[in-house]
């Protein structure tokens, strides 16, 4: 189960789950480090009235979870009828502090009043080997302080009237027999524990006595730095301005920073406008303000995966950037890039993927192939960080940027990518695909790689550079030329790839890819118009669009990945739907296309997060929830879709 919001300030970043309960914790850096410890435990809220007791994860809460449409702000109901309790939790990362808050409205819905006892439960993980934490009692500043080294979490909460939480409690979970201290919460009595240390957790309590028909506010809040007196000191603002004006505050930095796309956002239909602006906060909700974007946030595939797609992509980072340049964003790519000039190897290219420190990502990649030393690299991550840089400052002219990017970043990169060549077939030598999977030398690789050169020249030319620009363009010229022999009558399609063996044969992976077709139509929409192209287009449509039940388009022939039925080609893409849906309106079929974004659209929750991939029978969803290049695609295809600015 994927998260159904994620907060997120550039600093930190918090994901909730199908209960609104915290999931996922990340600071100092968006994506890194999570301090939760939800694969044994996570956070709870339980809430306890007129002497009856419940968590709120209980499926007797009936509760709806979305978030507004023009700030990141998450909107959650619960309500109990037996009990007389609805609750309104309004959430967000404060735009200013790294501070996690949650003003939550109490309502009695009864003729008669009650008392009511909100327990706030908090399990974090700061130690990486799951011991070694602390939590204390404060009682200066009426908080719990939970820290280990650097890291420093202050919890605390005030009700209605200001005054802060009258019980407490914290204990040890999953070690000596424990299973947690939230069971301390369930007779409605907290016994004030005032330190523990090792695997810890705690509980927090604030009591309300509600009228008929009335309401009642608990503000709660979570704040992360790297010490105590800092954490303090954010406490403290809080507990002064209140959580209501640090939501106005939030709310009005959302709006503004959405206005830079508001002219586009006019245009988009209005059935279709909420996704729109919901997938652009989505997507910067994964941007780290020290330039990392992160794939997803979403750490539940843990639960069943070896690892976590909160990595940074050079590729898809560099393909959110598009649409965010296309829109007038300007900081975001900015930033990106100076990550890149800071991480690309001395040699040229960008590696497999990396943390959002900065540091080097996991990878499954080898660096023998055939008892041949290779790269461990996707060559179409190189290629997409020049190609956006160059749409970057064809939109803006931003030639002092350039200026400081050109020799650190642009000119490795190209020089590395006009040369990784196999003079054998004038085509870009063998690395691994887009998706992560096969060595050889792949379509979609192929043309990226012609487009970023063509960039890269016209970078040259900018800061008048014509010998490098000519060189750089002859590299793109000798890709064109080379091209069709990707091309197979056999299938009628180009081919995924092929690979030179050491030997001097070629081998021919003849699948059917998606990405081979979606390659032509955003970086060489000219060969749009070749017999080759059409061919191609009309085969993938035949055998990759609708091949299951549940619709939509696929990867590409016999895809295994997180297949949850092997007689079916494989899952439903979301990213390849809506890149059939864009060949559709760049051919004219705007019906078919509009089908292909409600098809897309219909699998998002109720709070509008849209998965990798969805399951071939039922439609449900598969793999994270969010993936941020699922809603890239949203925003681009709806931007191509109602016209509303032309895409880079």
């Amino acid at each position: 189960m994927g998260r159904t919001v994620m907060l997120s300030n550039g600093q930190m970043m918090v994901g909730l789950d199908e209960h609104g309960l915290v999931h996922d914790f990340y600071f100092p850096y968006v994506g890194e480090d999570n301090l939760t410890n939800a694969r044994s435990l996570q956070h709870l809220i339980g809430i306890w009235v007129d002497g009856n007791f419940s968590w709120l994860k209980d499926p007797a809460w009936q509760k709806t979870i979305d978030f507004e449409a023009d700030a990141l702000i998450s909107k959650m109901s619960a309500q109990r009828d037996d009990l007389g309790i609805r609750l309104e939790f309004s959430d967000f990362v404060d735009s200013q502090h790294t501070a996690f808050c949650r003003r939550i409205r109490v309502i009695n819905l009864d003729d008669s009043k009650h008392e009511v006892r909100v327990f706030m439960h908090q399990v974090f993980q700061i130690s990486h080997q799951g011991r070694a934490d602390t939590i204390l009692y404060v009682p200066q500043g009426s908080y719990l302080y939970d820290y280990k080294g650097r890291c420093s979490l202050l919890i605390s909460a005030v009700d209605g009237a200001g005054q802060p939480f009258d019980q407490f409690s914290i204990g040890n979970f999953g070690i000596e027999g424990k299973e947690g201290t939230y069971r301390d919460a369930e007779d409605g009595q907290l016994d004030g524990n005032l330190v523990e240390h090792g695997s810890v957790d705690s509980v927090i309590r604030c009591s309300l006595q509600i009228e008929a028909k009335s309401d009642d506010y608990i503000d709660y809040w979570v704040v992360a730095s790297y010490s105590q007196n800092d954490a303090e000191s954010i406490h403290n603002q809080l507990v002064h301005q209140g959580l209501h004006s640090r939501l106005d505050q939030t709310r009005a930095y959302w709006r503004s920073w959405l206005a830079t796309a508001s002219g586009q956002i006019e245009k988009i239909g209005e059935h279709h406008r909420n996704m729109f602006t919901k997938s652009l906060m989505v997507i910067k909700a994964h941007v780290d303000k020290r330039g990392g974007i992160i794939a997803s946030g979403d750490s539940s595939i843990y639960n069943y995966g070896r690892d976590y797609y909160s990595y940074v992509w050079p590729r898809d980072a560099a393909l959110t950037l598009l649409p965010l340049i296309s829109l007038g964003f300007s900081e975001e790519p900015k930033r990106f890039f100076e990550f890149c000039h800071d991480t690309i190897h001395p040699k040229g290219y960008m590696m497999h993927k990396y943390q959002p420190d900065r540091s080097i990502g996991s990878t499954w990649h080898p660096l023998i192939h055939q008892h041949h030393p290779e790269l461990a690299i996707q060559e179409d991550e190189t290629a997409l960080v020049i190609f956006a840089l160059a749409k970057y400052h064809e939109k803006f002219g931003d030639k002092e940027f350039l200026h400081k990017m050109y020799e650190p970043l642009v000119k490795p990169a190209a020089n590395f990518m006009s040369t990784f060549f196999d003079d054998q077939t004038n085509l870009p030598h063998a690395s691994y695909d887009l998706w992560e999977e096969r060595f050889g030398t792949h379509t979609y690789t192929v043309v990226v790689t012609k487009a970023a050169l063509e960039g890269a020249a016209f970078l040259a030319e900018s800061l008048d550079h014509q010998d490098t620009a000519s060189q750089w363009r002859k590299a793109a010229a000798r890709i064109s030329d080379a091209l069709d022999q990707l091309y197979s009558d056999e299938i009628a399609a180009f081919r995924k790839s092929q690979y030179l063996k050491p030997d001097g044969e070629v081998d021919y992976n003849n699948t059917l890819d998606m990405s081979s077709m979606h390659a032509f139509l955003e970086f060489y929409p000219d060969r749009m118009s070749t017999e080759n192209y059409k061919k191609m287009a009309e085969t993938i449509q035949q055998k990759l669009l609708n091949s299951s039940p549940a619709g939509g388009v696929v990867r590409y022939e016999h895809d295994n990945y997180f297949l949850t039925n092997q007689q079916y080609l494989g899952n439903p893409w979301i990213i390849c739907s809506f890149w059939m849906a864009r060949y559709y309106i760049k051919t004219n079929q705007n019906d078919k296309a509009e089908e292909l974004i409600n098809w897309c659209l219909a699998t998002a929750t109720p709070s509008g997060m849209l998965a990798e991939q969805v399951d071939p029978q039922d439609r449900k969803q598969v793999g994270v929830s969010p993936l941020v290049w699922s809603h890239v695609e949203v925003v681009n295809t709806l931007l191509a879709f109602y016209g509303a600015v032309e895409l880079v």
